[in-house]
């Protein structure tokens, strides 16, 4: 299995973390995304985890038409 530097996108305290443990962290877990805006996004959205934002239709929907996008031109 590779190995991946997660320090990258993950605050310090959560770097060293298993991948369970950080999927089922809050949102704030990533680098650059605050307690407050974790809790925008509960608030808006239902998302608490990481696991969450990665499952949230929304996001799905812009990936796909940014990479529809991206195929067109």
């Amino acid at each position: 299995m590779a190995s991946i530097d997660l320090s990258k996108v993950l605050d310090k305290a959560w770097a060293e973390k298993s991948l369970p443990e950080v999927l089922a962290a809050p949102v704030s877990a990533l680098k650059g995304v605050s307690e407050r805006q974790g809790g925008l996004l509960e608030e808006a959205f239902g998302v608490k985890t990481v696991a969450d934002l990665a499952d949230l239709k929304y996001a799905h929907w812009a990936r796909a038409l940014a990479t529809l996008d991206a195929s067109v031109k």
